[in-house]
């Protein structure tokens, strides 16, 4: 039997099916505010009514300077929270959960007027990746900054459980804030936080301690640098135990994000991170969503069915196409239950 069809409970996170739509940064602000427009209502609705069962929604800030641009979501404010919360009601119309990734964007941060870091290194990057192709050089985060950024995540968390998400994921890969702290080539810190874990165990614990006990923390990590010197797997696997120990329910497995890759670069092929979310569902035995050039159903489908992961996401798949899951589900299962408004065309 298929399983890409079959429903997944984590906690009281109930998901219809195994699909899950990965945050994916829209850009698409019409002003500095931070609060959702017309274009994020109809691009994650469309993807519920597409038939995902877990809709991720992209890096979200939680303080204005630390979102990747300004035209990037926000949740440092309670009057951000409405919007949220008319896209959460009629997402969850189709029977689709949806949750929030909240993040800082640290050295990684375009518009910031000054960048903020585990340290004042600076980040190689990809200038297609950017707007200018170059970032301003980070300064190094006093130990009471990132006390309080720790409370702006906290203060975040909150705010998402007010708005009605379903769970809460934490970015901690892709070279932003989190991950320049766990991270032995960015993070040179001689007071606390030298501590490589210290800062995502605080914020996790933070965010756990305005959750209700029932809802699920997800983090995503890279689980392989690609920059020459990064670290390995086996690094990311013990950062993982010591966020698994501190309240982390599901881990998002991705890789790279840092800099630009040295020597050792991503293959970019079908699958190719999900020996690396193999290894974090052996070694942690706990729930995995695995990501990664799987936009092919009967890939995605092998990927559950040899029990690499328990839920896998799709991401530019369903940027090209946001009926994605009901057609995947077609192809694989051969039944499929589409709005009934679709139901001449999709059956």
């Amino acid at each position: 039997m298929s399983v890409i069809q079959t429903p997944y409970s984590v906690k009281n996170l109930h998901v219809k099916n195994r699909i899950v739509m990965p945050p994916m940064c829209q850009y698409s602000v019409d002003e500095e505010n931070g609060i959702p427009n017309s274009w994020h209502f109809v691009h994650y609705v469309s993807r519920a009514v597409g038939g995902a069962g877990l809709i991720i929604m992209e890096m979200t800030g939680v303080e204005p300077d630390g979102r990747i641009t300004n035209q990037d979501l926000g949740l440092w404010a309670d009057e951000q929270i409405p919007a949220y919360k008319e896209i959460i009601k009629e997402v969850h119309k189709y029977g689709t959960k949806i949750g929030i990734q909240i993040a800082h964007a640290g050295r990684k941060a375009e518009d910031a007027m000054q960048p903020v870091g585990a340290s004042n290194i600076p980040t190689d990057v990809i200038p297609e990746e950017t707007k200018s192709g170059e970032l301003t050089n980070p300064r190094a985060l006093e130990t009471g900054e990132v006390e309080r950024i720790v409370n702006s995540f906290k203060d975040a968390a909150k705010r998402a459980v007010k708005a009605g998400f379903d769970t809460i994921e934490l970015h901690g890969a892709h070279g932003y804030l989190l991950h320049q702290f766990m991270s032995p080539s960015i993070n040179n810190r001689t007071d606390i936080y030298g501590d490589l874990a210290k800062f995502g165990v605080d914020v996790i614990r933070a965010v756990k301690s305005v959750m209700p006990e029932d809802m699920p923390l997800i983090m995503r990590l890279s689980a392989v640098e690609y920059i020459d010197g990064g670290y390995d797997s086996q690094h990311s696997l013990k950062m993982a135990e010591q966020f698994k120990e501190a309240g982390v329910d599901i881990f998002h497995v991705s890789t790279g994000g840092e800099g630009v890759p040295g020597k050792k670069k991503p293959l970019n092929t079908p699958a190719y991170q999900v020996p690396f979310a193999r290894q974090f569902k052996e070694r942690l035995n706990m729930p995995i969503i695995a990501v990664g050039r799987l936009e092919n159903s009967y890939v995605a489908e092998s990927v559950l069915s040899n029990n690499d992961a328990d839920l896998i996401g799709v991401a530019r798949g369903m940027l090209n196409d946001p009926y994605w899951a009901m057609h995947a589900i077609k192809e694989i299962h051969k039944v499929v239950s589409p709005p009934k408004q679709y139901g001449r065309a999709i059956r």
